[in-house]
């Protein structure tokens, strides 16, 4: 009975999420497209930082290359994001607002609990400290996220992501 219950709860979120998704009535922080099922403006699906927020949002502490010490970012998990538009694919392209690409296998999202961060200590990240959005991984969760793959996957300043 409870595997019933589960299933039933997963099938009824994933059909709420299915299709047209409410329009942000903000600044659109971040635009997703390519193949994704769920939309809010033509074959995109764009988002301000409220439509984010609406998703749930995590913390994390990690040491990083680009700060000293211990830093404590808040966002959304990636898997969650790329759950909520029905993304299709194995890749995503992700565009930095200086048109900076890298691509992130859609498999690190669950596999690594990477977020989209929105705060850097508590405090929303402005674009000169590599705000709005950053690609964040939990580099301290396991070594081989400490090296040069993953901290080159580690986009800030996203604008865009598109899934391949």
């Amino acid at each position: 009975m409870r595997l019933i219950v589960m299933l039933l709860s997963f099938a009824l979120s994933t059909q709420l999420w299915a299709g047209e998704l409410s329009r942000p009535a903000g600044k659109v922080l971040l635009t997703l497209s390519g193949n994704i099922e769920n939309t809010n403006e033509g074959r995109k699906a764009v988002f301000d930082i409220a439509s984010l927020e609406k998703l749930g949002m995590i913390s994390f502490q990690t040491t990083s290359p680009w700060y000293d010490g211990r830093t404590t970012f808040t966002g959304i998990p990636l898997q969650k994001l790329m759950d909520y538009v029905g993304a299709k694919g194995s890749v995503v392209k992700i565009t930095a607002l200086n048109d900076y690409t890298t691509e992130i296998p859609l498999s690190d999202f669950k596999k690594y609990n990477v977020i989209l961060a929105l705060k850097i200590n508590g405090e929303y990240m402005r674009i000169r400290d590599k705000g709005p959005l950053f690609v964040v991984y939990p580099y301290d969760s396991m070594p081989e996220l400490n090296n040069q793959i993953y901290y080159s996957r580690s986009a800030w300043q996203v604008s865009r992501m598109n899934i391949e």
